[in-house]
Order: C-alpha cells, then sequence, then structure tokens
C-alpha cells in the first residue's frame, strides 16, 4: 500500500488506513529518533526481565499476563523502529519495495512505525455553543494504531481493571495481619483491665 490508502472493511467504521508514525504515542516526537529507538530498546530487556521475574515469583496470572502483552507491544513497535527504514523503500509516492537496490529510506534505528487500524465510529461536529471546539468537527475513534498498540493498550486495560484482584496481597501482607492482631489484643487487654 501506499501512504494514506486505505480500504473501508465495514463501511465507515473500520478501515484499513496505512500510516506511518514517527515518535511515540499518536506521533508526538518529544526526542531524536535515534533516542526514542534507543529508549524503547531498554525499555523492552526491563520490560522482558520483569515478565520473567514475575513468572519466576509466581505473580498473579492477569497480572503477568497484561504485562506479557505490554512487553509483546513493545517488541512489535521496535522491530519497525529498528529495521522498517533498512528494508523497504519510501512509501511517500507509491508502493515500498522490499529491500530496494538504493537501500531503504532510512537507516538503522530510524524507521517509522506502521499504523494501519482505523474505527471512526463517530463522526459529527461539536455543537456551536460548546467551548473551544464549537462547531469543529469531532471523530471517535480518530487514532490510527497497529496490533502492538492494541497490545499495549490490553494490557494496561486489564491491570486497571483487574487491580483490586492483582494487588490484593498488598493489603494483607503477613507484617498487616500481624500488626492487626496484635492491635486487637491490647484492645481486649484494655477492655478486661477497665472492666
Amino acid at each position: 500500500m501506499y501512504l494514506g490508502q486505505e480500504y473501508h472493511i465495514a463501511g465507515n467504521w473500520f478501515i484499513i488506513h496505512f500510516t506511518e508514525n514517527n515518535g511515540m504515542a499518536f506521533g508526538m516526537e518529544l526526542f531524536g529518533k535515534k533516542f526514542l529507538s534507543l529508549f524503547r530498546i531498554g525499555v523492552m530487556f526491563a520490560l522482558a526481565w520483569y515478565v520473567w521475574h514475575l513468572h519466576k515469583t509466581k505473580a498473579h496470572h492477569i497480572y503477568t499476563t497484561a504485562m506479557a502483552l505490554i512487553f509483546a507491544g513493545a517488541v512489535g513497535n521496535i522491530i519497525d523502529s529498528i529495521f522498517y527504514g533498512r528494508l523497504f523503500s519510501s512509501s511517500e509516492f507509491g508502493v515500498a519495495t522490499f529491500m530496494p537496490d538504493a537501500g531503504g529510506y532510512a537507516g538503522w534505528l530510524h524507521g517509522k512505525v506502521v499504523d494501519m487500524f482505523y474505527f471512526p465510529i463517530i463522526q459529527t461536529h461539536y455543537p456551536q455553543w460548546f467551548p473551544l471546539w464549537g462547531g469543529e468537527e469531532f471523530i471517535f475513534f480518530r487514532p490510527v494504531f497497529n496490533i502492538a498498540d492494541s497490545a499495549i493498550t490490553a494490557g494496561v486495560l486489564l491491570i486497571i481493571l483487574f487491580n483490586r484482584t492483582i494487588f490484593k496481597h498488598i493489603e494483607t501482607t503477613p507484617e498487616t495481619e500481624q500488626t492487626t492482631v496484635e492491635m486487637r489484643s491490647e484492645e481486649l487487654n484494655t477492655a478486661n483491665h477497665n472492666s
């Protein structure tokens, strides 16, 4: 596909839209591309160790699954950043070619992340009376994303939705239970002493 090309899968609600993302979430670019790629690689190794640690210590399975999804998403995006620019020609003026004779469009660590899923489920306009954006177009869901982004989002949502289940053991650690037992014993002793 060439940059900006799209296929409507389910009317205007589900579109395969080919775009490339230069930076982090939603195309933000806070630092240089090489720094961003090296940062992503560092995060990927930290997450790999952390997921291994969770598995080894038999952490809650939902939490381990969530962190594994976040790790998988990070790996997917870093693969694009590392290799895509070297292996493909630019998609800007036509369909990219794999392993072009002239080389890829960018060096190692400078590749763009490919995004393709677009779900503009609601397309309308803000009412004229709406502050700041009155009359402007409103699209939900506007961002174009990929499978790696979906894995990261699913992992974060699992942690948010099941945080009480995942982190329940923190509230009932043996130290907390011991302190509670000691406090209750003191209360009973005080009550018996006062009687």
